[in-house]
């Protein structure tokens, strides 16, 4: 690759880098990729593909899932991705849970979502059928896309529609204004972004070590499809305090007080549930949530266990036969994400939540719009 001249340079081709890739090219500007890796292989790809506003951080973070979900809506029939499912069921099993939903339907982060009661709740849920259940609150704005399929269709898109060049198999040796120096040669660019997800050693150490980042490690599973159709993806009471939307409201201390004392194991392993489901019917279920700079590539037995346990619990049944396994890992750190200029027309972004998905095309616009200096999206 001899040497090539563009407005912006992004380095990373995960869903954080082709969402900047697509903020710029909706500016009109020449946007190069570069990515090491021959295919997307990361956390983006290992992942429920839901994209998830229902429960996201009161404020900015919040507002930054809602745009991405429009995004998300706005581009999929173009780019040939399908909606899997759409809304989610937040389904209550404990007097502490309903109080929190009840609690959040009050606020303006429920725009969209509706509170039923148990009698309610069960005749829309179907095939959620908990022994306990206090009801549940449906959203009709999240939405879900199989992730293995949907980032390398965003990738095409964007190069046939958008003119964004991606090159794969490229290693990025060092960024600075208006120059990427890669294993093929030298890039030049007006502007260079680095996604470089949960890689906090290559670009810009100083930076990642000053934020404290580390990486989190979960497991997930695909289960055999069960031969009924959810209603929507589903989550459970563990949720409830993991997602800051709602485990931020003052309800949710009493909740946390109860699943200590009932379910600390799945705490301390950071399990909750999310149950989404493909295409062939197949479900995809996780996760938890372990912690460390260099996590460990082994999925626990136990920990699986613990999973589908509270999927049993939820939906009142055995879990169908596992299929298929994996982990995978992010960048970790307090905040939803890390935006740094290390050098003038430089940025450093990573979402440290493990809210990609929900979260980069608003965060992406916002990005591209400050280094270009516009408004995007839903404020322009």
């Amino acid at each position: 690759m001899s040497e090539e001249f563009f407005d912006l340079a992004v380095i990373g081709a995960g869903i954080v880098g082709l969402a900047h890739a697509l903020a710029a090219a909706r500016l009109g500007k020449r946007v190069v990729v570069l990515d090491r890796d021959a295919q997307a292989n990361g956390a983006s790809v290992r992942n429920f593909g839901f994209i998830t506003v229902t429960g996201q951080e009161r404020g900015p973070v919040w507002s930054r899932a809602r745009r991405s979900r429009d995004v998300w809506a706005e581009i999929a029939g173009p780019a040939g991705i399908a909606i899997e499912q759409r809304g989610l069921a937040m389904v209550a099993r404990r007097t502490e849970a309903r109080a929190v939903l009840e609690a959040f339907a009050e606020t303006e982060m429920a725009e969209g979502c509706v509170w039923l009661d148990a009698a309610a709740a069960a005749e829309r849920l179907g095939p959620v059928r908990p022994a306990e259940l206090e009801g549940a609150l449906f959203s009709d704005v999240d939405l879900r896309v199989e992730s293995r399929t949907a980032v390398p269709r965003l990738a095409g898109w964007l190069e046939a529609v958008h003119g964004v060049a991606i090159r794969r198999g490229v290693a990025v040796h060092a960024v600075e204004t208006g120059r990427v120096e890669t294993s093929q040669g030298v890039v030049r660019a007006e502007a260079v972004v680095v996604c470089p997800g949960d890689d906090l050693t290559t670009l810009f150490p100083a930076e990642m070590a000053d934020a404290s980042l580390t990486r989190c490690k979960l497991q997930m599973m695909r289960l055999a499809a069960p031969g009924w159709r959810l209603p929507a993806a589903v989550m459970s009471d563990l949720s409830l305090v993991r997602y800051l939307g709602y485990a931020a409201l003052p309800p949710a201390a009493a909740l946390r007080t109860r699943l200590e004392a009932e379910q600390g194991a799945w705490l301390a392993e950071g399990v909750h549930l999310i149950v989404v489901q493909s295409a062939d019917g197949s479900l995809v279920v996780g996760d938890s949530h372990h912690y460390a700079a260099t996590p460990d590539p082994f999925a626990s037995e136990a920990v699986e266990r613990l999973i589908l346990d509270e999927f049993a619990a939820t939906f009142g049944c055995a879990p169908p036969p596992v299929i298929e396994r994996w982990t995978g890992t992010y960048a970790s750190a307090a905040g939803h994400n890390l935006v740094r200029a290390p050098a003038e027309g430089v940025r450093l972004v990573t979402v440290t939540s493990g809210t990609g998905a929900s979260t980069a095309f608003g965060l992406a616009e916002e990005v591209v719009g400050d280094l270009y200096g516009v408004r995007m999206g839903e404020a322009a």
